[in-house]
């Protein structure tokens, strides 16, 4: 993989030989290449090399087979790092190390998730990223309404950096998306000299975290690649000096709806990207989501989605699910459960608000991740407002799928 960087700034790259235009991400998710360009914009042209070279790694990863080469030196640390975790020879080497910098900045989406982190740490600047259309590329997504997430995000009052870029549309299949999860924080990285950041936080929680991540596993993962700071990711950006940080990640969405809910931030709570007014109510996600803002508020589910809904048919199967742990949480929860379109999945648990009582808690290494800079603000937040589990709780995490 040959990879250029030029004004814009714009993102090129080319396959070597042995390099394929199908690959997965670290989830296992297959992804086909769709275009071998992408910009980014509302950053500086500027930016560490080693910043430059991690943010290309998070678009180019699923496709590089052997070698990368990029167009400016990189640190030897960074490459140490991308040998180690994905057996990848990269270069040139030669460029000094950059070091961390003092400000935790949220990677921010405007969801429960996001929130909630963003509740912690009050005083950290938020950077959002904002798709926008590829001039070569269709748009196959048009109810994605970025736009909207845009201004939600402004709105908050926080500090506020917007990146804008169209590197969704490197991928052909399954559809626009990030072709590893961090890319999202690819703007954000060439911007961490300007913002003098040491750590990026992240929205993901217990089950993102510690559970499997939702959609191809379902156990307890401690060396979670994606997210572990012990993992390949983890390792990479700490040697580009921009620490992994995952504010909510010993909880679980419960904790982080009912957080975000009862955050300044609550008007600007936003999980579906379909909607403009307002969540669409119909999507998959508005769905899920629903159960859990029900069970945490104690009240009736209220969608319009029914049995017949396409939207519904997983939750018809047979587990295992994504989110399975929140799917129980509200299946404990929710009044008149057996009488929606959850009603079936009751034959295939027998839950008690006691038995899902461990997901109101906090997993206590998960805060044990956090940088040290960061962790005491984190704790004290946690302690006051959540509370950590007990030792059979942190049992209930560790055997979690098996």
């Amino acid at each position: 993989m040959r990879v250029t960087w030029s004004a814009g700034p714009q993102l090129s790259f080319r396959l070597d030989p042995e390099d394929e235009i199908t690959g997965k991400a670290s989830d296992e998710h297959p992804i086909k290449l769709a275009i071998n360009s992408c910009t980014i914009g509302g950053v500086p042209e500027d930016a560490h090399p080693d910043l430059y070279a991690v943010a290309a790694w998070t678009v180019v990863a699923p496709w590089t087979r052997r070698r990368i080469t990029f167009d400016r030196a990189i640190s030897a640390e960074l490459a140490e790092a991308l040998h180690d975790g994905w057996g990848i020879e990269a270069g040139p080497v030669g460029a000094e190390r950059r070091r961390p910098g003092a400000r935790l900045a949220i990677s921010y989406s405007g969801g429960a998730d996001s929130v909630a982190a963003a509740t912690m740490y009050p005083q950290a600047p938020f950077v959002h990223f904002r798709r926008v259309n590829h001039p070569r590329v269709p748009n196959r997504w048009p109810h994605y309404r970025s736009d909207v997430l845009a201004e939600l995000a402004a709105r908050t009052g926080r500090e506020l950096s917007v990146v804008t870029s169209d590197l969704e549309y490197t991928l052909a299949e399954p559809r626009p998306g990030y072709p590893e999860h961090h890319a999202v924080v690819a703007g954000a990285l060439l911007l961490a000299d300007r913002l003098d950041l040491g750590g990026l936080g992240f929205g993901y929680e217990m089950g993102s975290r510690w559970l499997g991540g939702g959609r191809y596993l379902w156990r307890f993962t401690p060396d979670n690649p994606m997210w572990a700071p012990h993992g390949r990711w983890g390792r990479l950006f700490a040697a580009a000096g921009v620490h992994i940080v995952l504010p909510v990640g010993g909880v679980s969405e419960a904790v982080t709806m009912r957080l975000a809910l009862g955050s300044p931030l609550r008007e600007q709570v936003r999980w579906c990207l379909r909607g403009t007014g307002g969540p669409c109510r119909v999507c998959g996600k508005c769905l899920y989501k629903e159960l859990i803002q029900a069970a945490v508020e104690r009240r009736p589910l209220d969608t319009p989605v029914t049995r017949d809904s396409p939207v519904a048919r997983k939750w018809l199967k047979k587990p295992p699910y994504g989110g399975q742990e929140m799917i129980q949480y509200g299946l404990a929860r929710v009044p008149g459960i057996e009488d929606t379109v959850f009603g079936p999945v009751l034959d295939y648990f027998d839950v008690t608000e006691e038995s899902t009582s461990w997901l109101e808690h906090c997993y206590p290494p998960a805060l044990g991740e956090i940088p040290e800079r960061w962790r005491a603000e984190a704790a004290s937040f946690v302690e006051a407002n959540v509370g950590l589990m007990t030792e059979d709780e942190v049992r209930r995490v560790e055997t979690w799928g098996t």
